[in-house]
């Protein structure tokens, strides 16, 4: 079967490479979706290590160390997109997105405190905050990979217009943490990879 060259004003017949398909928006590049991959890996990651934050037995010391591992996360995620990060900026726009949405602000706190009480109350403490220590930072990052990949910047966040995109991140990372606790009591000496998302 023969093809027809097709031939430009001069005749000459055109080199697809000399003249690439236009990139538009809505199609991702490779790049892109390298990088979308890397930072949902990256908040996996931190979000398995916000479950071993929970479990430090100091009342108040744990939200500590849990600020530092998603402000740490942060960091890493304007790496990947290349965006200026200034910790006390990103301190007080995750410390806004979380204070926009007091229940959850809340119940770690509470989680925190109950360790206070010998035994049970570590525990029950602890246990509650792996839950909320992973979904938390699984939301945070989560919140703030959609931003980047919409062309936004730490600048350009607004905590206040996410504030049911956060909740509802918060609620699939708690749901994931259950399954996982699940999956981990059910199958007692395998370490399965899932994670929040």
């Amino acid at each position: 079967m023969a093809t027809a060259d097709v031939k430009n004003e001069q005749g000459e017949t055109p080199n697809a490479a000399d003249n690439p398909a236009p990139s538009t928006p809505e199609q991702p590049t490779d790049e892109k979706v390298v990088r979308f991959n890397q930072a949902m890996s990256t908040v996996r990651n931190y979000a398995m290590g916000s479950m071993a934050v929970g479990l430090i037995p100091l009342p108040l010391v744990d939200i500590a160390a849990l600020t530092s591992v998603q402000l740490k996360m942060l960091h890493k995620l304007a790496g990947l997109y290349e965006i200026e990060f200034s910790k006390e900026l990103v301190k007080s726009l995750v410390g806004a997105l979380l204070g926009g949405v007091i229940p959850v602000t809340a119940a770690t706190s509470l989680a925190s405190m109950i360790k206070i009480v010998p035994v049970v109350g570590q525990a029950s403490g602890a246990i509650s905050m792996v839950a909320m220590g992973s979904a938390g930072t699984y939301a945070v990052g989560s919140v703030f990979i959609e931003h980047f990949e919409s062309g936004g910047t730490f600048l350009t966040f607004e905590p206040e217009k996410v504030k049911e995109k956060f909740k509802t991140l918060f609620e699939e990372g708690k749901q994931a943490v259950t399954r996982k606790k699940k999956d981990e009591s059910a199958n007692p000496g395998t370490n399965p990879s899932t994670s929040p998302a």
